[in-house]
């Protein structure tokens, strides 16, 4: 084989390339236009977006402020020997109850206030 044919070859692998490159990104660019179709096509069938009058309103009282409660455990109840077993109904539906004293705990001088930050041991 002569260089022009070595020429020649690599000529028409250059144009083969080129050209499956370009079909490559047609079939993409027809990909993106089918997608942005369909998703068009559901947006349509969706439900009307609310208009403004049918949007949430705040209450006449104001807004709704926070409550903050002391919360414990809401034990299980035991069953009594006899009378058979506990019903899911029978439970009741969270596993805390407001607590019986309300007031916060305060932090008491030589606890622990973080993990194994208890401070001096006494008579240190």
């Amino acid at each position: 084989m002569s260089t022009a044919m070595y020429g020649l070859a690599a000529a028409s692998q250059h144009a083969l390339n080129m050209t499956a490159a370009f079909i490559g990104g047609l079939v993409i660019a027809g990909a993106l236009i089918w997608a942005v179709r369909v998703g068009m096509r559901v947006m349509e069938q969706e439900l009307a977006r609310p208009r403004p009058e049918e949007q949430p309103k705040l209450p006449a009282t104001g807004p709704v402020r926070e409550e903050r409660e002391m919360r414990e455990p809401d034990e299980v109840p035991l069953v009594v020997d006899g009378s058979g077993r506990l019903m899911p109904y029978q439970l009741h539906p969270a596993s805390t109850r407001r607590g019986k004293d309300q007031q916060r705990r305060r932090w008491i001088p030589g606890s622990s206030g973080s993990f194994g930050g208890g401070g001096l041991p006494p008579g240190v």
